[in-house]
């Protein structure tokens, strides 16, 4: 049974190790192959902020002598009127769009329409539509399509298909003109493709155009967007993976455990072969065979079974991740020969690590000595190794200094990997420990229990080992995700003060509020006051991903921010405040001055503070709303944040804001809807990592209740000579209870100190160095006491259950062996 429990465990840890890197490989191979399918045959790309640049830019690259051709590209994420979904339409240049991207050129349905095919194209309401975008909206070719231009609706007719995408792509294609047209884009440009001339070199030609480009417009390769898209979501998948891989590290324990219990039962099995000739070298090697043959086994099962949860979750969440980072695409998976065999191996390491020390004492053993009735309980003699454990945890320490590499936290790994070994080298010692604090009087149950403890503290090794890793696990992952889930609930109160908010659509998308609508909404009975709020996004570094720009009324102090970093004194530079995440990859701090390309151009501006931002992994600047605006001239919104006179009805005014534009052009929430929606999709997130910590909890009381049923069998000589001395079935259930308690004790007060320990690495370190969030510490005391507390009580159970088949059987056959 044992052994049972410890290869479900290497099952799951390499379950889930495997089907998060075989959902995270095909969505990122998914979104390369449509970012190539974009990108077609260009060399390079040119990028601006998510507002777009000066089209002008677009003759003068078309006529540099290294490009061959040029594309121009407006893309536009547009909302469906009246409903959530969006599409990603890109308006082209019919005319170049055939010598740089072949395979978006559009295909007109109607006869009519395909003898002059290019003309309709060119219509400013002609759309065209990929296959996959016309099954997930159900629209056909004749239909109008409904969507949000502004707070506007926008009717385009679907005049055709682009056969080039057979993918299940979502996406549709206009031309440039009537895109720029609709969605207020006249004399902008969101990207150019450029196809380079023979024998260019992209890397001389990037540079030597990236020289001629205002501030804030890059020239990147288009393979540069799969590697941002990996980087931004490597440090999630790889946190999901080390989880895992804790679940893997216990079912290495519950190896130890049950390579430790069964060279207890089979001592005299073992002292005999050696009796009769058989090599201390190979029993040490067949035990090692056992383990390793454990570990393979559970490594192939769970490969299967990784695969199996895989495809459960795209069926389910596409490419989510439960984080967002590949939503809307649909990959497909894809089996991976060379990352299957590596955790196959890794299961077998995870065995043949749990086998190592049951087998090397097991071959060490004298014949004579393990021949001898009663030896048995040899293997809980010993404290340990208490020197080799502390030095193992103050290791952890320094390992927590160590910076990341390309942004993963390896020394916060190393860190838990040192706590986690640590604290299983003291496991003996904390045993005695506790032993030592029992009382002494009491029912002769507990008296034995304890006595057991003291003596043998080795046992409760055995049994705690793989308790301490779960509980750890579970104990640190609860204090982070409480620590982060609290900082995000007071995060979320500090940035939505206002009384309702409302937006034209999607921050990202086609959607904003013009002047005339900003003063119709401010002038509606019972708003005191709206502050408006503009995003947009600025390219400040080549190959790094784009960075948030929030334009919104400010305080000169910033102290309506939730700032982690003091303000600097007022100056006459126009102020910005930057997310913690911004100011890790940018090494910006406060009082410095930067350069922001805004407008394209470079415009010089003072860092004022740093605020705690828990919505923008890749970086958020924040400017005064005014300071924008009289630096770019750009009078639009996106969203507005409605502050009510007092006394007014937020109803009422909620109903005059949606009366203002069309219907559904206008959405309108209150803060305690968007705080319900933000906390939502954080409990969404941590999903897996709950899964996670369930699972491996239950193993680790699984492996409880093994270790004491092989325990119970290897003691049914004590068990006999117990009833023999006059106690009761009953007396030896109570007192198997009580060890059950104190071993699942040790695992648990071990686990809590190390997971406590594992959860301040979590969040200053891990979380830090990966994302690039602080949080408060929150500990949530009351569900860690009951979670322990009901722990133990379970253990006791299990083990009273795991020992009544030896507490059953004669006590006179079970001491006839000593006669």
């Amino acid at each position: 049974m044992a052994t049972l429990f410890s290869l479900a465990a290497i099952v799951l840890g390499v379950a889930l190790g495997m089907a998060v890197q075989a959902v995270h490989e095909a969505a990122l191979s998914e979104f390369g192959r449509g970012l190539r399918t974009l990108a077609g045959q260009a060399d390079l790309q040119v990028l601006g902020p998510r507002g777009g640049f000066d089209e002008a830019l677009y003759p003068m690259l078309a006529a540099a002598p290294e490009v061959a051709d040029a594309s121009p590209v407006v893309e536009i994420d547009a909302r469906l009127a009246g409903r959530e979904e969006s599409l990603n339409i890109q308006g082209v240049d019919l005319f170049s769009l055939a010598r740089v991207t072949p395979r978006l050129l559009p295909r007109a349905a109607d006869e009519g329409e395909r003898e002059g095919e290019r003309f309709g194209a060119l219509a400013d309401d002609a759309l065209f539509l990929s296959e996959g975008a016309r099954k997930a909206l159900g629209v056909k070719a004749g239909e109008v399509l409904q969507l949000q231009a502004g707070a506007d609706r926008l009717a385009l007719r679907v005049v055709g298909d682009l056969p080039g995408l057979d993918d299940g792509r979502r996406l549709a294609v206009m031309d440039i003109a009537g895109a720029q047209w609709h969605f207020g884009r006249l004399g902008r440009l969101s990207r150019i493709d450029l196809r380079l001339r023979d024998g260019v070199a992209p890397d001389a030609a990037r540079a030597a155009l990236q020289a001629r480009l205002p501030a804030g417009v890059v020239v990147t390769q288009p393979k540069s967007a799969e590697d941002e898209a990996a980087n931004l979501s490597r440090a999630y998948r790889v946190n999901l993976t080390l989880l895992a891989a804790i679940a893997l590290l216990t079912g290495g324990f519950l190896v130890f455990s049950a390579q430790a219990l069964s060279v207890v039962r089979r001592r005299t099995e073992f002292a005999f072969l050696r009796a009769v000739g058989l090599a201390r070298r190979t029993l040490f090697g067949w035990l090692l065979a056992e383990g390793a043959v454990v570990g393979l086994l559970g490594g192939v099962l769970g490969v299967a079974l990784g695969h199996a949860l895989a495809w459960g979750a795209l069926a389910l969440l596409g490419g989510d991740l439960g984080a967002g980072y590949f939503s809307g695409l649909s990959p497909q998976l894809q089996f991976q020969p060379g990352v299957s065999a590596l955790y196959v191996v890794l299961g077998g390491l995870a065995g043949l690590a749990g086998a190592w020390m049951p087998a090397r004492e097991a071959a060490t053993v004298s014949p004579a000595r393990a021949l001898k009735a009663g030896d048995e309980a040899s293997i809980g003699g010993g404290v340990g190794h208490p020197s080799l454990g502390l030095s193992v945890l103050a290791a952890s320490l320094p390992a927590c200094l160590i910076p990341p590499w390309e942004g993963l936290p390896l020394g916060g790994y190393l860190a838990v990997a040192c706590l986690l070994a640590g604290g299983v080298l003291l496991l003996p010692v904390l045993a005695a420990s506790l032993a030592r604090l029992l009382p002494s009087g009491g029912p002769v149950s507990a008296r034995l229990a304890a006595a057991r403890l003291s003596a043998a503290p080795g046992h409760a090794v055995v049994a705690a080992a793989g308790v301490l890793t779960s509980v750890a696990l579970a104990v640190a992952m609860a204090i982070m995700v409480a620590s982060f889930r609290d900082s995000v609930d007071q995060w979320l109160g500090q940035i939505l003060p206002a009384d309702l908010y409302v937006r034209a659509g999607r921050a990202s998308g086609s959607g904003h509020l013009d002047e005339a609508l900003q003063a119709r909404i401010a002038a509606l009975p019972g708003v005191d006051r709206v502050d408006f709020i503009r995003h947009d996004t600025l390219r400040l570094t080549p190959g790094q991903p784009p960075v948030a720009m929030i334009a919104r009324p400010v305080a000169a102090d910033g102290s309506d921010l939730p700032l982690v970093a003091g303000a600097s004194a007022a100056g006459t530079l126009p102020r910005i405040w930057i997310s913690e995440a911004l100011q890790d990859i940018q090494r910006w701090n406060p009082g410095q001055q930067v350069s922001l390309p805004l407008a394209g151009r470079s415009i010089p501006v003072v860092v004022a503070g740093v605020w705690r931002d828990y919505a923008r992994q890749t970086g958020a600047v924040m400017i005064d709303l005014d300071d924008y605006r009289r630096l770019t001239g750009d009078r639009l919104a996106n969203d507005g944040a409605v502050h009510l006179v007092p006394g007014a009805r937020a109803d009422d005014v909620a109903d005059a804001l949606a009366s203002l534009a069309g219907p559904g052009a206008l959405e309108i929430a209150r803060p305690g809807e968007i705080r319900a929606i933000s906390l939502r999709i954080f409990d969404r997130t941590f999903a897996v990592t709950y899964l996670l910590e369930a699972v491996a909890v239950a193993i680790g009381l699984a492996g409880v209740a093994a270790s004491f049923a092989a325990l119970a069998a290897a003691r049914r000589r004590e068990f006999g000579m117990l009833r023999h001395l006059g106690l009761t079935r009953r007396q030896i259930g109570a007192m198997l209870a009580r060890e059950g308690a104190l071993a699942a004790g040790v695992g648990v007060l071990g686990g809590m100190l190390v997971g406590g320990a594992i959860g301040l690495v979590l969040i200053e370190v891990v979380n830090r160095q990966s994302f690039h969030w602080s949080m408060d510490l929150h500990v949530p005391w009351l569900s860690l006491l009951l979670f322990g507390t009901g722990l133990v009580a379970l253990a006791a159970v299990a083990a009273v259950l795991a020992g009544r088949q030896a507490m059953g059987q004669s006590a006179v056959l079970a001491v006839r062996e000593d006669w």
